[in-house]
This record gives C-alpha cells, structure tokens and sequence, in this order.
C-alpha cells in the first residue's frame, strides 16, 4: 500500500559508465566522489554500486554547474506567485551518466528571514513512493504557523521525483479505465475471485512494461536518492537539508546511507522500517494488521461520540453498521458504483488521518441516516476529472515501479495466497485490497534489486526521528530500526497517537523540537515521548 497517497488500483509502497575526472569533481559544489559510499555487504554488485556513484558525482557535478533556470511556475501547475518552477536533468542510468538523460521538475519559495537568517534549501518529499512534493513551498504563501520559525531560516524546496507528474512521468494503464468503478471485492468469495485478481495482476504489470518499459529497471528509491543528490548540487548547496514524510523516511534513510558526508540536516517523519527483510513484501503485510489496529481505534472514537454519529456506542456496533454497509453494497454497488472496494478506498483516509476522523464519520452517519448520495459522491470517481484521473494513475504506476524494482518478490501464489490469507483472519479490513495491489510485483516484467543496507556512514549527522505509536501506513517499529541503525539519531515518538505525518500537526512537544533541530542543529540528550496532539472533535 501507497505510505502517502490513498488511490489504490484494486480499491479505486548495461554498459559501462564513464570515469569522472578529476577537474570535473573539483569544480562540483558537490563533496569528493568517495561520500557516495559503495555498500560493503557483500551483495557481490559493489562493481555496480561503484559505477552508478561515479555516475551520480558526474551528475552532481554538471548539475552544480548548470544551476536552475528559476522562472514563473505554469499556470497549469497551480502554484501561487512568489513560487518559482525549473527543472534538474539526471542520468536515467547513472551507470551511463552521459547516456539518456531526464529532466526532473522543481520549485522554490525564498526564506522570509533576512539574509543572515537564510541556512539554505529545505527539501521535501512527501512519499508514496508516487507522491509530488511541488506543494510544499505552498505552506510558506498558506502562511502555515507550524512552519514559520524554519521558513524564516530555509528555501523552501519541493520536487517531482523520477516517474511523477512533470519529471518524465510514467503509466501502466489507460487513467479512465484505471478508475472505472465498481471494482471487484477485494476479498475473494472463491477460487476463481482470486484467478481474476492474479489476471487483473499480470496484465497490470504486463502494462507497466508496454506504456514506460524504457524507465522501469531505473525506478528505484536507489536512484531517486542519487536524483536527490544531484538536486542538492543544482540548487547550489554542499550539504543537503531534508524532510522526508512516510516513503519520503526511506529515501532519507537510503541517501544518507549513499551520501552520508552529504547530510546537514534530516528529519524523517513516519518511518518505513529500511530492515530488508522488510522491503517491501512483508512491509505490506505489516500495514494490514496496524491498518486494523488504527481502524479499531477510529470506531472507538466514532462510539465516544455517539450523541453526534448514532452509529453505535460501541465499536462493535460500529463495526456492524460497517459489515452491514459493505454486505449492502457487495449485492448492489452504491448508486452503481460504489462497491466494497471503493468503499475501502473511502474509509481507509480515517485509519490514516486524524484529520478524516469527522469527515468520514459524518458520510457514514448521513448514509445509515438514509442519505445515500452523500457517500456515493464522496467515495466514486469523477471521470470528467481527467486531470485528477491522470495523477492517480501516474501515482500509483510510479508506487508500483518502485516498490516492484526495489526488492525481490514472491513469485509462488501460493505464498501471497497463505500469508493473506491467515492474516485476513484477525485483520479483514485491508489485508486483500493491499495483496491484490502489490501482486503485479510478483509478475514484475524487469529485474528486482536486492535494497540497500541502510547504515551509518563517515560523516553523517544526527538524524531527527518522529514517529506516532500508532501509525497504520508506517507502523512504529520502523522507526525503532532506523534508530537503532543510524548511529547518533534521536527518536520523538508521539504516544497514543496515530495520525500518519505528524511534523505537520499542531503539537508543541513535537514542533519546538522540529523547529530547534533545523534551526539549530541540537538534539535532545535522549529519546523523547511527547503526548498526543489533540483529539479531534466531531
């Protein structure tokens, strides 16, 4: 499952390089080639590793020198003035870095301090891995209070990652027919419900190949990570100041494993576990139990508030309005189109957000209320949003390349069909949507990397950790392992807490330490435990 972006497909995560001289790292703003670690893991590819660092230093280094054409962003993008737009070019292939080359589109927004205040460029990736990170200079012109005290001090940095959006995007599917609804039931009645799944499958991967085979074996976090790097050049800074979000904590983790010398500053904010053993197959089947651990947790608070819901007042009764909905709409799609699967599309936003708790509860309650088309228009797709249909498919094209080339998958069925199986269980609310999403993984049509063995490097400064004790997308021991291997981090752990993306709400404990970090540079002595931001009201 996509660790930012909700849309879900089954509801709606060469030759040989050129050496780089030494005239053309001296005159790159970049540090010496030696800090693009090659990973000694004995992976036997350090050949490969070795190339694609020479490469990712060529890159860094023709990219400080070109900089960025900054200009007015298009009127199509709809970023507000002052927020300027450019692109970066990188390698495809940053084992052929004077080969096929890309452009990868950014955009700014200055510090409003003055210029002794400036510490230069903070940028963002959101996550997924799909996600566009253009909005984030868009909480300096919303005038965002969180982030006041660091955008006196930072640029404001956001980008399109490799496959999103502007920088050369990638697709797998015709957008309209990707979200077409009803969609089958996740949850398979049969045998021949699950054949029909792994058909859906391997055609959708067989896709990925037709539409964008040329960019699939170069959508890694890997190569999005050196993409990073030569950002950081472009944008004329030695070190890279960072704010990762859900995927967005991986790509941290994995730069500052390649770059460690280049990390100034990096706060990581919901943590996907980098062990490998997770990456990324047994990463899915973790989210399915802590979806239905937060899910438990929303009907607990949809029961509290029972006098403004009248869904039940307890999350039994909660859960019995949702089995029945779902039965409802199983025998007879909503409205005809909204069926189980586009129901868990819909509800799925509460498990994640704090911020959907109300909102979702309240098209719940309308619909036992007897308004039907309050959730038919909340939870079906617009088809006469092409623009929004053509980003939720390219989001999800880009989540399913990364995370299918990333990492070796199952290719037996019937070890996806035993290990869903026996989790669905204990675990019904998203176990089989989040299977029938991964599966073309397991028919992915280009070679599987082994990830990368995320580690502490020479040079690499504390890292800045924060995670809620019960996060769905991210669950809580990711940022214990990314802890434990990043030497010197610090942990901020929200308790009793599950909002996904918590460096963006209002909690005090959290913000001081956030703004102090990146400000300042300082940690705290120890790990901390900060209280849970507000509870929201219906």
């Amino acid at each position: 499952m996509s660790t930012s972006s909700i849309r879900r497909r089954t509801t709606a995560f060469g030759t040989a390089g050129a050496l780089v001289t030494a005239t053309l790292i001296a005159g790159a703003v970049s540090a010496p080639v030696a800090s693009a670690t090659t990973p000694a893991d004995g992976q036997g590819h350090a050949r490969g590793w070795d190339r694609e660092a020479r490469g990712a230093a060529v890159a860094a280094a023709r990219a400080a020198r070109a900089g960025i054409d900054w200009a007015d962003c298009a009127a199509d993008w709809n970023l507000p003035k002052p927020i300027q737009c450019g692109y970066v070019t990188v390698p495809l292939d940053y084992a052929e870095p004077y080969g096929k080359q890309i452009k990868l589109a950014v955009d700014r927004i200055g510090n409003t301090g003055s210029a002794g205040e400036r510490q230069g460029a903070l940028v963002y990736n959101p996550g997924g891995p799909g996600a566009s990170g253009l909005r984030f200079p868009a909480r300096v012109t919303n005038k965002s209070a969180v982030w006041a005290k660091t955008a006196k001090a930072y640029d404001f940095v956001g980008f399109d990652p490799r496959g999103v959006g502007h920088s050369a995007p990638i697709s797998c599917a015709d957008p309209q027919e990707f979200v077409k609804a009803p969609k089958a039931d996740p949850v398979p009645g049969s045998e021949a419900d699950k054949r029909a799944q792994r058909a859906l499958a391997r055609e959708y991967a067989e896709g990925c190949l037709e539409r964008s085979g040329e960019m699939l074996p170069h959508m890694t976090t890997p190569n999005t990570a050196r993409d990073l790097d030569v950002i950081r050049a472009a944008l004329g800074e030695k070190k890279l100041n960072y704010l990762g979000v859900s995927y967005g904590t991986y790509l941290g983790a994995v730069y500052g494993t390649l770059f460690p010398g280049h990390v100034r500053r990096m706060v990581v904010d919901s943590v996907v576990n980098p062990s490998r053993d997770k990456i990324w197959y047994q990463a899915n089947l973790d989210q399915d139990v802590a979806f239905e651990g937060r899910w438990k947790d929303w009907q607990d608070w949809v029961a509290a508030n029972d006098a403004a819901y009248h869904l039940g007042d307890t999350r039994a009764e909660v859960q019995d309005q949702w089995l029945k909905l779902r039965a409802t709409a199983a025998k007879e799609p909503l409205g005809g189109v909204v069926g189980p699967a586009e129901l868990i599309s819909f509800f799925q936003s509460a498990p994640y957000y704090d911020s959907a708790w109300a909102s979702t509860a309240e098209i719940f309650s309308k619909y036992v209320a007897g308004d039907t088309q309050a959730l038919v228009d909340a939870a079906a797709p617009d088809l006469s949003d092409t623009a929004g249909n053509a980003s939720a498919e390219n989001g999800n094209a880009v989540y399913t390349a990364v995370e299918c080339t990333d990492a070796k998958w199952p290719t037996d069925w019937k070890t996806w069909d035993r290990d869903n199986t026996r989790l669905h269980r204990d675990h019904p609310f998203m176990t089989w949507a989040n299977a029938w999403m991964n599966l073309p993984c397991a028919t992915w049509p280009v070679k599987q990397q082994t990830p990368l063995n995320v580690k502490t490097g020479k040079g690499l400064p504390p890292v800045l950790i924060v995670q809620s004790e019960r996060d769905a997308a991210t669950p809580y021991e990711g940022a214990v392992e990314l802890h434990r291997r990043f030497e010197g981090s610090r942990l901020i752990t929200e308790r009793d807490a599950g909002s996904h993306g918590v460096t963006g709400l209002v909690n005090p404990c959290v913000n001081d330490r956030v703004d102090t970090y990146l400000l300042t540079g300082k940690v705290d002595a120890r790990d901390v435990t900060c209280a849970p931001h507000a509870t929201p009201k219906p």
